[in-house]
């Protein structure tokens, strides 16, 4: 009989409504019972926390991630189950620094255990499934919803409350969930993962549009500041107003790195007018292909936490691997 983990910490899988009608945390998580209603595994819980999503830290996330890495021989998998609305940087964070055998599964649910329709239950079933696969293994962290399998590096929430609102742009699904049976359509590859050393965190995000200036920009010092993504237009494109800030924090060695605000895509040096592409990766902007800005933002914590110089990180920001 395979034996799985499941670590808590919160989210609308673990609320339910109160007397107001409104959907709120509750001391105890209901699913603690509820699982136990799965007798074809053995099932060990751990109430790692109980917090809604919003509240998830990247200190929390490097908690939850020691512990699978400290724990996760003695099992045959793990699950995860999260609140959603930060679940994809959680599954993401994971992904970068846990470097364990067994397959490793993170879901949640957009109704919670009490509501109509609820997905709460229909989710673990098949994140259980998926954590007891064999051919989970060594494709990194998991993200099952909705009997979809995601890779956590591509995962992205794309709507405020419909059950199907986990998507991946770049793939799609990579495998299904149907009646517990597993089917994965494709494999991907493991990605290197890292250890953390401490935890760098002082990393903002900003959204470019039109008629963007530096002021924003002109806010961050090097005493404030371990770094900066952007999420830039088109391929990978600013308003010719933000470089001077922007190159400023470049020469105070500040990590400034590109994505686009694109949906789906990625970035790529294509223009070479003043804010074009090929202008600011000759300005040093680091460009990371195919990561969303809140996906950038973990990735950039962590090479950061994990201590790799400029030039490795460089690489390393680029996810090329």
């Amino acid at each position: 009989m395979a034996k799985i983990l499941m670590i808590h910490t919160g989210g609308t899988i673990a609320m339910k409504t109160n007397d107001d009608g409104d959907i709120a945390d509750t001391e105890q998580n209901p699913l603690v019972q509820l699982v136990q209603t799965f007798k074809d595994l053995t099932i060990e819980q751990v109430e790692l926390f109980n917090i809604p999503s919003p509240h998830m830290t990247y200190r929390l996330m490097w908690q939850l991630s020691r512990k699978i890495n400290e724990v996760a021989d003695q099992y045959d998998g793990v699950v995860v189950t999260h609140g959603t609305d930060t679940l994809e940087e959680t599954a993401y964070f994971l992904d970068l620094t846990v470097h364990v055998k067994c397959a490793v599964v993170v879901t949640g649910a957009m109704k919670s255990t009490d509501q109509i329709g609820t997905d709460a239950l229909a989710n673990i079933a098949a994140s259980l499934a998926v954590a007891r696969d064999a051919n989970s293994q060594n494709q990194g962290v998991l993200v099952v919803l909705n009997d979809q399998i995601f890779p956590a590096r591509y995962v992205t929430k794309s709507h405020t409350t419909n059950l199907a609102t986990f998507q991946a742009p770049m793939t799609g699904p990579i495998g299904m969930v149907h009646q517990s049976q597993v089917s994965f359509l494709m494999a991907l590859n493991q990605q290197r993962t890292l250890d953390m050393h401490q935890l760098i965190d002082r990393v903002y995000l900003f959204k470019a549009y039109a008629g963007m200036d530096g002021q924003l920009f002109q806010l961050l010092t090097p005493e404030t500041t371990d770094g900066v993504v952007i999420e830039g237009m088109g391929a990978g494109n600013l308003p010719p107003q933000t470089l001077p800030a922007i190159q400023k924090l470049i020469a105070q060695n500040i990590p400034v790195v590109l994505v686009s605000r694109c949906f789906n895509g990625s970035v790529a040096p294509v223009y070479s007018y003043v804010g074009g592409g090929v202008n600011l990766q000759k300005m040093w902007l680091l460009l990371c292909h195919g990561l969303n800005g809140q996906k950038a933002m973990v990735r950039l914590v962590i090479g950061l936490s994990a201590g790799l110089d400029h030039s490795e990180l460089g690489r390393f920001m680029s996810n090329d691997n």
